[in-house]
């Protein structure tokens, strides 16, 4: 379900962009599974939500989850509506049905409108993916996170989460499940991601905690946690000097693609596969531990 090996570089041309950034501006394009993912009716009839669904893992989710026969209604920031169009156009080739939804989560009214516009269009929901994430590397100490640079981190990772699942909760019925997009980040921090890296350890606690709240109304909770991923958010938010090298200190020595964090998201979604699963969080990360 992913590209040949060869397709998938150790080392990546110097390159730069302005957040959030674009999957038509990377070099190499990063690989959703638009050649490689199929699909085995593991998800058949789902409605399902991706936040950030436009680019990166989103994108590939999204994919993989039209390809499981689930619809999928995605969110995305206005400024980056042409990814938002060539996801939705992939899901639609699928055969499912595909909407976006131009929004910023970082308020509980935006969050609340997106959910119940996805109800409204898809018929119901059973499936909340939490994929939407914002990270910026720094430079200096502790001392250069500025309250509008944490504001900004905290509601769009951790904030929306909340206010997603709040929104959510009352169009889910035993069965559906809730998926949180964490990071190696939580277990591996670098001081450069400070910021970043204390909403993913506190996505961790909170899906184990939601697990157990919402076990006994036949929900699920769960969480993927990717390493070094290929997408737009690397050369959005990170040096040129680590781009070049990213994923190398990764045990099998590259950076992963967004096709192949899909799967991890399409089994614990799958209530055929993951119907004992709830409280995990599973890693996907070139070998680091999560643990």
């Amino acid at each position: 379900m992913s590209t040949d090996q060869a397709e998938r570089p150790s080392e990546f041309p110097p390159q730069q962009q302005e957040p959030p950034g674009s999957t038509a501006a990377m070099t190499p394009t990063p690989d959703h599974g638009e050649r490689s993912y199929r699909g085995s009716g593991r998800m058949t009839g789902l409605r399902t939500l991706i936040t950030g669904g436009d680019s990166g893992i989103g994108r590939a989710v999204a994919i993989a989850f039209a390809r499981e026969g689930a619809d999928v209604a995605i969110t995305h920031l206005p400024e980056e509506a042409d990814d938002a169009e060539s996801t939705v156009a992939l899901v639609t080739e699928a055969g499912r049905r595909g909407v976006a939804y131009a929004a910023d989560l970082r308020t509980q009214e935006a969050c609340a409108d997106v959910v119940n516009r996805a109800v409204s269009e898809l018929g119901g929901l059973d499936v909340l993916v939490n994929n939407a994430g914002y990270q910026m590397a720094r430079e200096g100490g502790i001392e250069s996170i500025s309250p509008q640079r944490l504001d900004r981190i905290m509601k769009t990772n951790l904030y929306a989460l909340f206010w997603m699942t709040q929104a959510v909760l009352p169009h889910l019925q035993a069965g559906g499940c809730i998926l949180n997009n964490s990071s190696i980040q939580a277990y591996d921090p670098s001081v450069s991601l400070l910021d970043y890296a204390a909403t993913k350890a506190a996505i961790n606690n909170a899906t184990v905690n939601l697990a157990a709240e919402l076990g006994p109304r036949g929900i699920r909770v769960n969480a993927v946690a990717p390493g070094p991923i290929w997408t737009p958010l690397q050369p959005a938010t990170q040096p040129e000097e680590k781009v070049t090298k990213f994923g190398q200190d990764t045990p099998l020595g590259r950076a992963g693609q967004p096709a192949e964090v899909a799967p991890a998201f399409v089994f614990l979604a799958s209530p055929g596969d993951a119907s004992y699963v709830s409280g995990t969080v599973l890693g996907v990360t070139g070998g680091k531990p999560v643990f």
